[in-house]
């Protein structure tokens, strides 16, 4: 009988631990942030335009999603920032907009880009369908 209570009295002051160790997962999140910090830049790409300058009115773009054909120094183009040939931008855009005709065109024309490069791709935009085709600008430098 000895037995039986010494055995109830190890189990009685034997108490499972209520408190829960955070530095293991403290250490994890800081880890994870850290790793976050480092390639939330490297996620933003794009191409690499230097728009030219014009004192030009925003144009009101509603909910429609926006077609974006982007035209580098280079004279490649772009849609949507990703790198596309001449005849496949006019067939993705014209079946874009066969589905939705009233989904807005505009070009990113990088300045340094002749004048009839940024025209020939206004020109396949149309010949694909667009109405009307607007054009990307940086809003001039304010001198303080």
């Amino acid at each position: 009988m000895s037995d039986a209570v010494t055995v109830s009295y190890r189990q009685r002051r034997r108490k499972p631990m209520s408190e829960i160790n955070v530095v293991p997962y403290i250490d994890v999140m800081l880890v994870l942030l850290v790793i976050f910090i480092i390639t939330a830049p490297l996620l933003s790409q794009g191409v690499k335009v230097d728009l030219p300058e014009a004192a030009a009115k925003p144009v009101d773009v509603s909910e429609l999603e926006t077609l974006v054909v982007t035209v580098d120094k280079s004279g490649s183009y772009f849609l949507d920032d990703r790198p596309i040939q001449a005849a496949a931008l006019k067939k993705k855009v014209s079946s874009i907009l066969a589905q939705q005709p009233q989904t807005p065109v505009l070009i990113r024309g990088d300045r340094q880009v002749p004048y009839g490069t940024v025209v020939q791709a206004m020109v396949l935009l149309q010949q694909s369908g667009a109405g009307s085709v607007g054009l990307i600008t940086e809003p001039p430098a304010r001198s303080r």
